[in-house]
């Protein structure tokens, strides 16, 4: 006997249209949708299900709630919802309710982008891009060590605080320098996480930054070259996100 999990998620009752259009946008059919004596809908796009209870008191800001999604195309799905949710919303929306974040490797052996849907359900989607699951060894090197962190806090954690905390001490070390790959990442992620705060000087300046790198200290495959093959992803997925926010 086949066994399959079906999450049950939480939804603010008077969202559940919002809700129901965010997931339409991303390619996911609504398959039962009841509106008395609660609200409960559920949507399938394959063989994901997703299953939602309308709660009236319930506050998408303080939402803890999620899912996480394994897939062997996550750059597929990564550019379907982004060109889906461009679509329904004139935008690929960043911040706020709903969201879409970057695509990026994790340091537990996946690449993953996390959504957010209009009531607050953090929707993980990844790749598994290597058979060891488990976190790797915190690096020993200062600004190693605080991307490693600031990407967990970020992407995992989904503490936009903490990781500004952690890039803010590593972007002012006096005593060492960050390598021109290192400083790209980031500005890139400083400036990201300013935008998605809403400080939108603060996202232009370290953007601002980040493309001067990127056109002095990276220009060129020959600098790329120099890089390990996970410092060259990394430093694509930077200059990836540097493009869509604007730098």
């Amino acid at each position: 006997m086949a066994e399959k999990t079906i999450p049950l998620l939480p939804c603010r009752s008077e969202l559940i249209e919002p809700l129901l259009d965010f997931y339409t946008a991303l390619g996911f059919g609504t398959t039962f949708h009841q509106k008395s004596p609660y609200a409960y809908v559920v949507v399938e796009r394959g063989t994901v299900e997703l299953q939602f209870l309308g709660m009236k008191e319930y506050d998408p800001a303080a939402s803890y709630s999620g899912c996480y999604i394994l897939t062997d195309d996550v750059e597929g799905l990564y550019e379907a919802f982004r060109s889906g949710l461009k679509s329904a919303y004139g935008r690929i929306p960043a911040r706020g309710l709903p969201r879409i974040g970057p695509l990026k490797d994790m340091s537990y052996g996946v690449r993953q982008f996390l959504m957010t849907d209009p009531t607050g359900n953090s929707i993980r989607i990844g790749q598994p891009i290597s058979d060891d699951g488990s976190h790797r060894p915190l690096p020993a090197e200062t600004f190693a060590r605080a991307l490693h962190l600031a990407d967990l806090f970020v992407d995992s954690k989904e503490d936009l605080p903490g990781a500004v905390r952690i890039v803010d001490r590593a972007l002012a070390q006096t005593g060492k320098r960050p390598t021109p790959a290192q400083s790209l990442r980031l500005l890139v992620l400083r400036g990201d996480l300013a935008q998605r705060l809403g400080d939108d000087e603060t996202a232009r300046s370290m953007l601002d930054r980040a493309a001067s790198v990127a056109a002095t200290d990276l220009p060129d495959h020959a600098a790329l070259a120099e890089l390990t093959e996970e410092e060259r992803g990394a430093v694509r997925d930077a200059l990836a996100r540097l493009a869509e926010l604007g730098g």
